[in-house]
C-alpha cells in the first residue's frame, strides 16, 4: 500500500492517511483550499487546520462522522497488516 492511502474523495476533499504517523486514530483531508486533520478517537474533533473556511470545515466534519466506519476500516486494514 502507498505512503498515504485514499480513503475516499468527495468534491474537492480527499481523505487519506500518512502510513508513518502516530498511532492515534485520526484522518487527514485535503482540498484545493486547504487541509485538516481529525481525531476519531476518543471523539471525533479537529486536531488542526490550514487555510480551510469555516463552511469547509463544516462539511468535511459531516463527511468524517458519515463515513466513519469506513475510516476505521481502512486505518485497521492499513495498519493492522
Amino acid at each position: 500500500m502507498g505512503m498515504s492511502p485514499t480513503i475516499f474523495r468527495d468534491g474537492p476533499f480527499r481523505f487519506f492517511f500518512f502510513s508513518r504517523e502516530e498511532d492515534r486514530l485520526h484522518v487527514h483531508v485535503q482540498s484545493p483550499d486547504g487541509e485538516a486533520k481529525f481525531w476519531i478517537e476518543p471523539v471525533i474533533e479537529l486536531a488542526r487546520s490550514y487555510h480551510l473556511s469555516d463552511h469547509d470545515l463544516n462539511r468535511v466534519l459531516q463527511l468524517v462522522a458519515g463515513h466513519e466506519q469506513e475510516i476505521r476500516d481502512a486505518w485497521r486494514r492499513h495498519f493492522d497488516s
